[in-house]
């Protein structure tokens, strides 16, 4: 996950609205079940879907009362600590 990228998504939602994540996650996790996808190609599909969740949970952290820049040191210290393990 890219810190840059999330924090970059989080304005879109403030912008315009999180169903607009929710239907690229739909789009993306649809393209993975094309059969002639290449690893790498996976890969990056996982990585974009890895950062749309991440977005749209510290979405609903800051919509709960959360501070953007707490909620995003939050979700990353969560992130890193499962990669940790």
């Amino acid at each position: 996950m890219k810190l840059p990228i999330i924090k970059h998504l989080i304005s879109f939602i403030e912008e315009n609205d999180e169903d607009y994540i929710v239907e690229t996650i739909e789009t993306l996790e649809a393209l993975t079940e094309v059969s002639s996808l290449k690893d790498e190609e996976l890969d990056v599909i996982g990585e974009l879907i890895s950062n749309l969740y991440g977005a749209l949970e510290v979405d609903k952290m800051v919509k709960e009362g959360t501070p953007k820049k707490e909620a995003l040191n939050t979700f990353m210290k969560r992130v890193l600590g499962s990669i940790d393990t």
